[in-house]
């Protein structure tokens, strides 16, 4: 079966049709191999007492990661021929985070078509993975080049404006930490608690400056806690920060 066949054979005919329609919809194209991209929507949250479900979006969310990488990093390199080292790794960073990959997430849709695939509420943390995961479901089904081309020109050029990452440091640990060393003070976080919350772990946090709690934080990610709990620590200190400051 050709890929052409294939793609019409999914589109009006696969047991998936449906998902096939909502992909038309949001990447512009109909998948090949649309079981890649099931797949890529299977929060680990369905294995929980079903198993029609024995695999989840995880291995295509660590692929995904992986590709959207490395495209970000060429396209960067290619952008920005007179930058260092260092501001290149800190505008990759600024559209590779979690934050920005939920975000992006959100406005294609993909939380729409999530819903169906995960139990309970579905989370910006999960909708940014499961975008990582469609990464990883393109490149196996149209191949590097093409996936390379979707990125640049369908997403990162749709969602997200360059000029303006390139002026905002949101980064709060980062500028804390910073400003900690400056001023002879010791910044630490303590994990206060992790759990299983809808069978995902989740993260409280404290944060304190020379051993005086200033703020707490919660999170799916301990990571992101650890953002949280930053930016509130800056807001109580009133120190002030390079971001829109937000989450």
């Amino acid at each position: 079966m050709t890929i052409y066949i294939r793609r019409i054979y999914n589109l009006f005919f696969s047991k998936n049709k449906y998902l096939a329609h909502k992909l038309l919809d949001i990447l512009g194209f109909v998948p090949a191999k649309l079981y890649l991209y099931e797949l890529a929507f299977l929060h680990k949250s369905v294995q929980q007492g079903n198993s029609k479900f024995k695999f989840s979006n995880e291995r295509l969310e660590y692929l995904g990661d992986a590709v959207l990488s490395l495209v970000i990093g060429d396209y960067l390199f290619k952008k920005y021929p007179y930058k260092d080292e260092g501001f290149l790794t800190k505008m990759r960073s600024k559209i590779v985070k979690r934050k920005t990959l939920n975000e992006i997430s959100q406005k294609m849709g993909l939380h729409k078509i999530l819903g169906e695939y995960a139990v309970g509420k579905v989370s910006n943390a999960m909708a940014g993975n499961a975008l990582e995961a469609l990464i990883g479901a393109i490149y196996l089904d149209i191949g590097y080049n093409k996936t390379h081309s979707y990125i640049i020109n369908s997403i990162l050029r749709n969602y997200l404006d360059i000029n303006e990452l390139e002026n905002i440091d949101d980064n709060y640990k980062s500028q804390l930490l910073e400003w900690a060393q400056k001023s002879g003070k010791v910044v630490s976080y303590n994990l206060n608690e992790k759990e299983k919350v809808n069978g995902r772990d989740f993260f409280k946090i404290s944060l304190y400056v020379d051993e005086k709690k200033i703020s707490e934080s919660e999170a799916y990610n301990k990571k992101a806690a650890e953002q949280k709990a930053s930016l509130l620590a800056m807001r109580h200190l009133k120190i002030k920060n390079g971001s829109k400051d937000r989450f």
